[in-house]
């Protein structure tokens, strides 16, 4: 099952419709760029041209010997491929990015009464570089967490969720289980989930479109959540971890500097809210974790109590008629504050618009995407 929810998420505020300007200039800057080094590259022909007698090139004064003419060939070659890479998404084209700036600048060298106009390009190419190398370092922290997550995974037998192991959960609880359809289905220990939308803090902050991927490990406790998104035109990657009680948060501009890092207590207490929720709203089969106490008068309203490495938060639950859940509702997170401050703010899912959906992914991970609405 998957839900459209009004997310409280990091204190989003989404009561308007953001305008795409900002997608729609990256786009366009990224369309620049790539027009920017295929005319690069086709200049570096000339070098070419010059030394093998092709065409005359008046540009050119200097003589050019057969072989550095190759070599400006294999410029041209190399900027080609890394437009090409980059078009394509490549994930590592900023390795071809960066060879072709250093072959382009040293002919550049060589060559320099005739050809240094074309520094500025490479300038501007190898910048890029830099920032696409910090990209990918950045996000190779994360992924290392995840594949050290999957490869725990291989060691956990197969078993199904059955009705005698949801006997101890209040009837809301149950009934919200049997709706999700997890019974008679794999227990799920691991899930994944990939969010795009735009999100800002507060009223008056600029909105911010984003690509995110989390994953979440139940009997590890972990919870490994990656963000890249664009704030006033420049990229911002976010990666926050939790550990079996330990967070932290790191926000970076370019990938490159740290424009926000959060950790400390409040930080391990707040992700185990955040961890906790994710259990309830995105695999509601492992509510039958041993770790959450529960407290039921009989109604749709239930309390839990959830105890992981000596953190304890509670967290209300509440149900419609048909079981689903419409909202979960804790005090006990911790946020930043207006003054710079981490204090407690009260931390709510509003949950609507079920549907129905099952995939099961190798080793046991569940996939969904979500996409976050409008309020």
């Amino acid at each position: 099952m998957t839900h459209t929810f009004d997310l409280q998420f990091f204190n989003l505020h989404t009561s308007r419709v953001p305008q795409p300007s900002t997608l729609q200039y990256c786009n366009l800057m990224k369309v620049a760029f790539i027009l920017l080094i295929i005319f690069h590259g086709l200049i570096h022909i000339l070098g070419f041209a010059k030394a093998f007698n092709l065409t005359p090139v008046t540009q050119i004064v200097q003589a050019i010997s057969k072989p550095m003419g190759v070599a400006w060939l294999v410029a041209t070659v190399l900027l080609l491929l890394t437009a090409l890479y980059i078009s394509l998404q490549k994930e590592y084209w900023w390795v071809i990015t960066l060879i072709a700036v250093v072959v382009s600048q040293f002919l550049i060298v060589s060559y320099w009464q005739d050809a240094k106009a074309g520094t500025f390009a490479n300038l501007i190419i190898l910048l890029v570089g830099i920032v696409g190398y910090s990209t990918f370092h950045f996000s190779q922290t994360y992924e290392r967490e995840v594949r050290k997550g999957l490869t725990s995974l291989a060691s956990l037998s197969d078993s199904l969720l059955t009705e005698g192991e949801i006997d101890h959960l209040p009837e809301a609880v149950k009934k919200y289980i049997r709706l999700s359809g997890a019974i008679g289905k794999p227990k799920v220990e691991s899930f994944l989930i990939e969010f795009s939308g735009r999100i800002r803090k507060d009223e008056q902050s600029e909105w911010m479109p984003f690509t995110s991927q989390q994953y979440n490990f139940i009997d590890a406790s972990t919870r490994l959540f990656f963000m890249n998104a664009t704030m006033k035109r420049l990229p911002v990657s976010g990666f926050h971890a939790f550990k079996n009680g330990s967070a932290y948060m790191d926000i970076r501009l370019l990938s490159l500097f740290k424009v926000q890092y959060q950790s400390g207590k409040e930080m391990d207490i707040a992700e185990t809210v955040t961890f906790f929720n994710d259990m309830c709203c995105m695999a509601p089969a492992t509510l039958i974790d041993r770790r959450i106490k529960w407290s039921d008068d009989g109604g749709r309203k239930v309390k839990a109590v959830f105890e992981n490495n000596g953190i304890t938060i509670t967290a209300w639950l509440y149900f419609n008629e048909t079981g689903e859940l419409i909202n979960l509702v804790s005090d006990d997170r911790y946020a930043v504050s207006e003054t710079g401050i981490m204090k407690k703010i009260r931390w709510s899912t509003p949950l609507k618009d079920y549907r129905t959906f099952w995939k099961l992914q190798p080793r046991r991970i569940c996939r969904c995407h979500l996409q976050l609405s409008k309020r």
